[in-house]
């Protein structure tokens, strides 16, 4: 007997501690002490992720979980999301036989994590409010499933996570989900520095994490004569985002990068962090700076200066254009320049949902070169041009410019 209880003892002491995540005021403490949930959300290369100041992970759906022994394993904390179904995509909160069987994924979920090490929070849903005109149902569902949670675990603060602040959705959650810990609010553009004043305005006096935060979004951007979204180059966004960190930190527990990894939205640059080859852009070293970490070696991303079509975006079928890059890397490093030309996206979702990877056209590169390419060989159609700039050191720039060939 007494060696089984030796042993019982000694598993116990193996288990990593759980940590105490309170909410105190506009705070989150982990463990008695101010927390920042200064994050990523996504997948791709976690290993980087501590070193460059990052204290936690976000993910969206009851598919992610794997990630909290990685993160365990790594010092990072989890906000474990689940995936709230959307109205605009016919789920139908008044009716059982969509909402049950939803509930009871949740409540396994919980029940499966809620002693994890690594949890922080919950994550309830994700701009389940989003694109509807009358969202009168999506409120009272939010309470549903964080008053759930929070009868399964009463040790995690919930979170739900909005599209904006619009002009009362903060107010409601406020009024109609009062089982709600923490605001999340997703943020693009010139659009974040004001995020915390207007949470405010509207009554929100717990924390507030800026749940996604971008540079710009595509539904901001100036758009070609064609309606061809325009992209900043990854240069442009981290010199957004030092700005929207800045102004927002202070007043916020947290700020979550979207996307940390890559995915198709338009093109498959808008919104990554992270290229499918895994090199990593300027944004991270932006992150890095404000969150008191380092990029790997303390290596630099290159920086493109100068891209743009010599004779404007849009040509006749039948002639040739060039383009022109100036692009520099702050340690000196040799560059390697990749052109590319993909037709434009004609499948352009909404909220995030997943689109189509793009056709390519090698053929119609001709004479790629460090500082110039010529297009030609294309049928009249909408394309984009794109470069990707690599330094042989694990970083990179990005860049597209969308043309028309008439």
């Amino acid at each position: 007997m007494r060696l089984a209880l030796l042993l019982i003892a000694s598993l116990l002491i193996a288990l990593p501690a759980r940590a105490e995540v309170t909410v105190q005021g506009e705070r989150i403490l982990v463990d008695g002490k101010p927390f920042k949930a200064h994050g990523v959300a996504g997948w791709g290369n976690l290993e980087m992720l501590r070193d460059l100041g990052v204290t936690t992970i976000r993910t969206y759906g009851d598919n992610n979980e794997d990630v909290l022994d990685e993160a365990e394993r790594l010092g990072l904390k989890v906000i474990l999301g689940f995936w709230l179904e959307h109205p605009r995509r016919g789920f139908d909160y008044a009716n059982p036989a969509h909402v049950e069987p939803q509930m009871e994924r949740l409540r396994q979920f919980v029940l499966a994590h809620k002693d994890h090490p690594a949890l922080l929070m919950w994550g309830i849903g994700n701009e389940v409010e989003a694109e509807l005109t009358d969202d009168s149902q999506v409120w009272p569902a939010i309470e549903q499933a964080a008053k759930l949670v929070k009868s399964l675990d009463p040790d995690h603060p919930t979170l739900a996570v909005l599209a904006e602040t619009g002009a009362d959705k903060v107010a409601k959650v406020k009024a109609q989900a009062p089982s709600i810990d923490v605001l999340g609010v997703n943020s693009y553009g010139e659009s974040v520095p004001s995020v915390p004043d207007r949470v405010r305005a509207q009554g929100w006096t717990g924390p507030l994490i800026v749940t996604e935060l971008g540079a710009i979004g595509q539904w901001q951007a100036a758009k070609t004569a064609w309606g061809a979204a325009i992209e900043p180059t990854s240069t442009e966004k981290a010199q957004l985002l030092e700005k929207q960190l800045a102004a927002v930190d202070p007043k916020s527990a947290g700020q979550i990068l979207f996307l940390w990894g890559w995915k198709q939205e338009v093109t498959y640059t808008w919104h990554s962090l992270l290229l499918p080859s895994n090199e990593w852009l300027q944004t991270t070293e932006v992150m890095a700076e404000a969150w008191g970490g380092k990029t790997p070696g303390g290596n630099h991303a290159p920086r493109i200066a100068v891209l743009h079509f010599v004779q404007g975006a849009s040509w006749p079928r039948d002639q040739q254009a060039m383009a022109r890059l100036r692009a520099i890397d702050p340690d000196g490093d040799p560059l390697q320049v990749e052109w590319a030309v993909m037709e434009e996206q004609t499948v352009l979702l909404k909220a995030g949902d997943s689109e189509p990877e793009l056709r390519k056209f090698p053929e119609a590169v001709l004479k790629p070169a460090a500082e110039s390419v010529t297009i030609a060989n294309l049928a009249p159609g909408n394309y984009r041009l794109y470069v990707t700039i690599r330094d042989g050191k694990g970083a990179a720039a990005t860049g597209n410019l969308p043309f028309r060939v008439q």
